[in-house]
């Protein structure tokens, strides 16, 4: 386990291979590609090296794995059975190793000089080309060297022999799987920085919260989905009470502490995967709610609103209660009833300004 091991916790797991089969999506396709072309050219060249019966034993072995690579190309190149990808691609290398295998196997029957390093190309486009994870090109490489091992054991080829080729085919393979760690651990260490700066980029370093930025893309994204299904949205804006005055009597340290507990319960209060929540700058944080009507809207409003009260930090400097408290504005609307997305924050804003304007830790809309 953990990073140098080459594997991540399980959710981040998931996530990173979903990520490299997205990545390495072009990468099999042209190695795929490649592998049919070379499959052909090498099929031609055994019609000039071996004759007779052994010639055509060899040449079914090269169309049975031509079929294969042909018909786990047309899955791939689909797209539509991108859950298939990875085994697909295990599924190709291992019918051109094998493939290999029992050609080397065949001609060595009638010729011990048939070139068998054909299965070092197989091994280092395993490790490689086809975007296979260390674990996997290490299993079908060991698996190819096994059938290779037996395949020339039936061939009769002599052992001092036979020693000598496993012998250079493993020290390949160990120099491919080295290659291959350093690839895959620069892969996870370039997929963590990727992720730890699409997250500073889209969340607010003090709470944790999205940021402004990352709201407003959400925002769109989640109305043209509510307008697609004829569902509601609600949008609560909030504003911590005299905050300005919170800071000015126990200092920004203790200021910053209040911004991330009010930001956790407000983060509490996106219960459902679509919810979000969201510190738009200084005190002021939103929240936005899919599928909820007007009166849910208020009672979670509400809800909201007693949850920092009853968090019951101590606010002495305040006008309005001796604990932080919470002004909301709340909006919800269905997007397709003739108003536009602008109109649901503005009617927010003007509702958060009611709270406020009448004695503030209240709810308003």
């Amino acid at each position: 386990m953990g990073f140098r091991g080459l594997r991540f916790v399980r959710g981040l797991e998931a996530e990173y291979r979903t990520h490299l089969l997205e990545e390495l999506f072009e990468l099999k396709r042209i190695a795929l590609s490649m592998g049919v072309l070379i499959w052909v050219v090498l099929a031609v060249l055994d019609s000039f090296m071996i004759q007779g019966v052994h010639l055509w034993w060899m040449l079914a072995v090269r169309l049975l794995v031509l079929i294969i690579l042909l018909v786990c190309g047309a899955l791939i190149l689909q797209r539509r059975h991108f859950h298939l990808l990875q085994p697909l691609s295990l599924l190709c290398i291992l019918a051109l190793g094998i493939g290999t295998a029992l050609d080397i196997g065949i001609a060595h029957r009638v010729d011990p000089h048939y070139p068998y390093e054909g299965l070092f190309l197989v091994s280092m486009a395993a490790y490689f080309l086809v975007g296979l994870r260390l674990t996997e090109a290490v299993i079908c490489a060991s698996l190819v060297l096994l059938v290779y091992v037996l395949v020339e054991i039936w061939a009769g080829l002599p052992p001092a022999r036979l020693l000598n080729n496993l012998l250079l085919l493993v020290v390949g393979n160990l120099m491919g799987a080295v290659g291959c760690y350093l690839l895959e651990y620069k892969s996870r260490e370039h997929f963590l920085v990727s992720n730890l700066l699409q997250l500073l980029a889209d969340h607010d370093s003090l709470t944790g919260l999205h940021n402004r930025r990352s709201f407003n893309r959400h925002f769109e994204r989640i109305w043209r989905q509510a307008q697609r299904n004829g569902q509601s949205l609600a949008l609560l804006l909030c504003d911590i009470d005299h905050f300005k005055a919170y800071n000015d009597r126990y200092g920004h340290q203790a200021g910053d502490r209040a911004l991330q507990q009010v930001g956790a319960l407000i983060e509490q209060a996106a219960r459902r995967p679509l919810d979000m929540a969201v510190r738009l700058g200084g005190e002021e944080f939103g929240l936005l709610l899919f599928d909820i009507n007007a009166e849910e809207a208020l009672l979670r409003a509400e809800s909201l609103r007693q949850s920092v009260t009853e968090a019951a930090i101590e606010h002495l400097a305040s006008d309005t209660a001796q604990v932080l408290s919470l002004s909301i504005g709340v909006a919800a609307i269905t997007p397709g009833s003739g108003q536009e997305l602008s109109h649901l924050y503005a009617h927010a804003d003007r509702a958060l300004y009611e709270a406020k304007a009448f004695g503030r830790d209240r709810v308003a809309s």
